[in-house]
């Protein structure tokens, strides 16, 4: 990435610009327009041929905002699918910085990790135990990522999800 020539591409920030995010194989390519970002990838895609390595076409997609009109985007002739929402870092993002999708995702995995325990939950009295077993497999499942939420008032439910949860574990009923 260090090598990409993409000095003048990208979004302008208050101290140069924004060209990309990226975190092992999680790359975000931030442009404001789409052939800035048809350049952008076509430069990544020689980037990557120049180490043997290559990009996976059908893992790539592109989100774009409303200000940007109806294009194909391609690569090579190949055009680059869209999607309104995507998940980056283990947390989806979409362009209308909807927070419900992602709380479902969360809720989901909670319910998925609590499944996986809920064997060894039921057959020990041990509460401590059952705490333990729940703060180390389940918490972490609901909370991943949620230091980068902004929970506005009809997201304030989502804590409901881990009472139940803990109420489950503990066996108890209301």
């Amino acid at each position: 990435m260090r090598h990409l020539e993409c000095e003048d591409l990208g979004v302008k920030v208050k101290c140069g610009y924004l060209h990309y995010l990226c975190f092992a194989d999680d790359i975000v390519l931030i442009t404001p327009n789409i052939e800035q970002a048809e350049r952008m990838l076509a430069e990544l895609d020689s980037a990557c041929g120049k180490t043997g390595s290559r990009l996976n076409l059908t893992k790539t997609i592109f989100m774009k905002n409303g200000l940007v009109p109806d294009a194909p985007f391609t690569l090579d002739g190949t055009i680059i699918s869209d999607c309104s929402s995507y998940v980056h870092l283990g947390r989806e993002v979409n362009m209308m910085n909807d927070l419900a999708p992602e709380l479902c995702r969360r809720k989901r995995a909670a319910w998925g990790a609590f499944k996986n325990i809920e064997g060894v939950v039921k057959k020990t009295k041990n509460i401590r135990l059952r705490a333990h077993l729940f703060d180390t497999a389940v918490l972490p499942a609901l909370t991943y990522a949620s230091e980068t939420w902004t929970l506005r008032k009809p997201d304030e439910h989502a804590g409901s999800v881990q009472g139940a949860l803990e109420r489950t574990v503990l066996g108890i009923s209301l």
